[in-house]
């Protein structure tokens, strides 16, 4: 891709400056990267070196040439740190700006025909990056939709207090033999107060109550 680089001339670049940023670029290209786009600054005195920019699939490069074209600069912006792309038309050409989470870059004198075609892929690219981010974040909160959500501070119920239990005393019940007993010993004495109430009543003689007093006494 890089060696072919006449395909980076269809809106009237400088030629040598393509071939010479194409041939910096090979030492700086990444497995999977590819050159997509090279413009080239055009001012409007001589410039043996012109400043230039390039597209990849995973950078925007400003090549800025030193040292009369034997060396140069280079500062890429990956493109998922890129906030935004401006493009605004002059006189005597186009200015390229980006901003970007690490700062912000441009570009001047840029022909307005490069400079067009320049933003228009880096909107294709900032579109792609927002579909990017966009299926991020869905799968973010389908991950947290899905996830079990732990208590840390469970709420601990206080356990209901229990009543004592009444206790109702069971009622005594006195053995058989004694309960026979006591009214045996009621009915004899009843025996024995009327027949006393009879003898001092008279209506009985001494005789009689002694011989009844006998019997009732008998049965104890």
């Amino acid at each position: 891709m890089l060696d072919n680089f006449k395909k980076f001339l269809n809106e009237e670049q400088d030629p040598a400056a393509v071939e010479k940023v194409t041939d910096k670029l090979k030492g700086i290209i990444m497995n999977g990267e590819s050159l997509e786009y090279i413009a080239v600054q055009k001012k409007p005195a001589v410039n043996i070196s012109p400043d230039c920019v390039a597209l990849t699939n995973k950078r925007i490069i400003f090549c800025r040439p030193k040292n009369l074209g034997f060396s140069m600069d280079f500062s890429d912006y990956v493109w998922k740190d890129v906030i935004d792309c401006k493009l605004k038309e002059e006189l005597l050409g186009a200015i390229f700006s980006i901003n970007t989470t690490k700062g912000s870059d441009s570009l001047d004198y840029l022909p307005k025909a490069q400079a067009r075609r320049l933003y228009a892929l880096a909107q294709e690219q900032e579109e792609t990056q927002r579909e990017l981010r966009r299926q991020m974040e869905l799968e973010e909160k389908r991950a947290a939709s899905g996830s079990i959500q732990v208590n840390s501070n469970p709420t601990v119920t206080s356990p209901e207090p229990v009543s004592p239990a009444i206790i109702t005393p069971e009622p005594i019940i006195e053995p058989l033999a004694t309960i026979v007993e006591e009214k045996k010993e009621d009915d004899i004495t009843a025996a024995l107060q009327k027949l006393k109430s009879l003898f001092e009543n008279q209506l009985i003689s001494r005789e009689e109550y002694d011989a009844k007093k006998a019997e009732v006494l008998s049965r104890i």
